[in-house]
């Protein structure tokens, strides 16, 4: 009798000290301040909503050819260590490592090889905005997260600010349409507003949703403006701040008023959400509406390239198609 009691109270203290044992977090790439940002939110202890998270190894790799992105490797693999984060030399090194993976490498372009590694290895996967480089970059993603069964989403910061989540609730009334904008700067090495134009894109859609047909495109060297136009006969505006203030913002049109849109409010709101869907499995931002915010940008490109004709998105995700096939074809040798 003495034995089983031993046993039992054994039995208990390995459960209690399982159900204790933090979800352990790797990051792979530590050329975006949003890795170090991440690590010190989650591993500070400071957050509630990070209790029972911790960061704990990092592959630095990264951009090798984007200067502003990988000069920064070296400052952060020493700020990430001194948060307990162990660095190591691979992908795969890591993902011995982890239970799941902040994917955050900031060019978008390696994202498909990345991500296909840790897909591979059952992990479930952020992928810090741009999903990838391309529209078909992202295709080809999703379609290999559902071939290993995988669940991921992809966000900007912007989506989260309180007042576009109440405006995409439809806590301040139904929106009728939209003009939003952010700053862009070109990155050659992405397709136009891929790299950083995405953050005042995705305001656009968390504010609209999807249903987007076409769009046009006016640009000059101050800035671009994309009107988007949605099935439903709503109209929203993408502004894109090429020399100006760096600023992030809106303003949504209900039935009842003009509401000023929400602006970046830090990494919390964005972080909060993805530890949640670590925790749940359940990603928070759908595969259709990720993929449209691409498809608009692509038509927008293309729209600007034929001097401001209107372009649809089922032309521009037919391009995608296209792209993501080939690439398909290389992941599968």
């Amino acid at each position: 009798m003495k034995k089983i009691t031993l046993l039992f109270v054994s039995l208990c203290l390995c459960l209690n000290a399982l159900a204790q044992a933090p979800i352990r977090i790797g990051i792979i790439g530590l050329d975006t301040s949003h890795s170090t940002a991440f690590t010190e939110l989650i591993n500070s202890g400071g957050e509630a909503w990070a209790e029972g998270f911790k960061v704990v190894a990092a592959y630095p790799y990264g951009s090798q050819t984007i200067e502003s992105s990988y000069k920064r490797i070296p400052d952060y693999i020493e700020k990430v260590k001194k948060h307990g984060v162990k660095i190591v030399d691979s992908i795969a090194d890591l993902l011995k490592e982890v239970d799941c993976v902040l994917l955050e490498t900031n060019d978008g372009r390696l994202h498909l090889e990345q991500a296909v590694e840790v897909f591979k290895a059952g992990k479930i996967c952020f992928i810090d905005k741009p999903i990838g480089a391309t529209l078909g970059d992202a295709i080809a993603i999703y379609a290999m997260a559902e071939k290993y069964n995988i669940p991921i989403f992809s966000s900007s910061a912007l989506r989260y600010s309180p007042i576009n989540q109440q405006l995409r609730n439809g806590e301040l009334g139904k929106v009728i349409g939209a003009d939003c904008y952010s700053p862009h700067s070109v990155e050659p090495t992405h397709p136009d507003f891929g790299f950083y134009g995405i953050h005042g894109v995705e305001t656009l859609y968390t504010i609209l949703g999807t249903g987007c047909k076409a769009v046009n495109r006016v640009s000059t060297e101050q800035g671009d403006v994309v009107t988007g136009y949605w099935g439903d006969d709503r109209i929203g505006t993408f502004r894109a701040i090429v020399k100006g203030p760096h600023i992030y913002g809106g303003t949504a049109y209900t039935d009842k008023k003009a509401v000023i849109a929400g602006g970046y409010v830090g990494y919390k709101v964005l972080l909060e959400q993805v530890l949640k869907f670590f925790k749940t499995g359940v990603a928070p931002v759908s595969k259709d509406e990720t993929l449209e915010i691409f498809a608009f940008m692509r038509a927008s490109n293309l729209s600007k390239e034929r001097g401001g004709e209107m372009v649809t998105l089922e032309e521009a995700y037919k391009q995608g198609e296209k792209e993501a096939k080939r690439l398909l074809k290389r992941c599968a040798k």
